[in-house]
């Protein structure tokens, strides 16, 4: 069974018929298209410090790294229970060393296997995500099949069954990490962009259900985020293509944005506490954009 553990995030545009595995967004740098994080994670910690979750109980898939790692990781510090779903049994012995996480290892893809994950919960991070490389007329049927049934067949599941915890509670969050590929088109992705623009859907009729209950549904749209599979990437293409890092960053993943830079995975985790604090009780239906200007063209 294809590893169902990846964060939502955007991938390396590839030659057909080249499978990756992603996640959905990109990182923070400065100086550098590869530049290190700033100050940026002490202000996104100080804005998010007034914002308490004790109480709340959370599901975070594909949180063993990158940007489902920071999100557990931040609901824990904000005081709610995160239950951090992965595949990844050793990344989720390292995220859950975090006060307040409880790992369990699951394959996402398991459809029938969603039932035994808890549905007692009062904010859902849908973020498991992977990524495969193919001109439609090669694409294989069966990675066809396995991304749509991760990316949105699961994420249609797990709402369904902690909605009505939600509703019962009067109070419930949502929050689909999408990708700029949930607006946006590009070849040789069919698979990964048919279910970003299902899950953008599927989160719009969620917000306009849940809206009376309580239960706001919204969608994070971030560009490349620095991810361990993100950066494994660039040290790949370096390699095969004999240039600096920079470049590979330069040319390959920013090439369609205005700031040059990855998304950090703290940055998309200071937005997803955002949508659960106070502030963003108006806030469902939407999608948030983190694509340093991808989209403005």
């Amino acid at each position: 069974m294809p590893d169902a553990r990846n964060d939502a995030r955007e991938d390396t545009p590839g030659s057909p018929a080249t499978a990756v595995a992603t996640s959905t967004a990109t990182g923070t740098a400065t100086g550098t298209a590869t530049g290190t994080a700033t100050d940026t994670a002490t202000d996104t910690a100080t804005a998010n410090d007034s914002i308490d979750l004790t109480g709340r109980i959370a599901l975070v898939t594909g949180a063993a790294s990158g940007i489902g790692a920071a999100i557990a990781q931040s609901l824990a510090r904000a005081g709610a229970k995160v239950h951090a779903v992965d595949l990844d049994d050793a990344g989720l012995s390292e995220v859950s060393r975090e006060s307040g996480i409880n790992p369990i290892v699951a394959d996402l893809a398991d459809l029938d296997g969603l039932a035994g994950l808890p549905s007692d919960v009062d904010i859902l991070v849908n973020n498991a995500g992977v990524q495969h490389v193919s001109p439609v007329e090669d694409f294989p049927l069966d990675r066809f099949d396995f991304i749509l049934d991760l990316m949105l067949v699961s994420p249609f599941r797990l709402i369904r069954q902690s909605l009505p915890h939600m509703y019962s509670r009067g109070w419930g969050r949502v929050i689909n990490v999408s990708s700029v590929h949930g607006l946006r088109a590009s070849p040789f992705k069919s698979a990964y962009v048919t279910a970003k623009h299902g899950l953008e859907g599927l989160s719009k009729v969620v917000a306009l259900e849940g809206a009376s209950h309580g239960v706001t549904s919204t969608c994070i749209n971030p560009a490349y985020v620095r991810t361990p599979l993100v950066e494994k990437q660039i040290a790949d293409q370096a390699r095969t293509h004999g240039i600096a890092p920079e470049e590979v960053v330069e040319k390959i993943m920013l090439s369609p944005v205005a700031v040059k830079r990855l998304v950090e995975p703290h940055e998309v985790a200071a937005l997803a506490m955002f949508l659960c604090g106070p502030a963003a009780a108006s806030v469902t239906g939407t999608s948030f954009v983190m694509d340093g200007g991808w989209t403005a063209h």
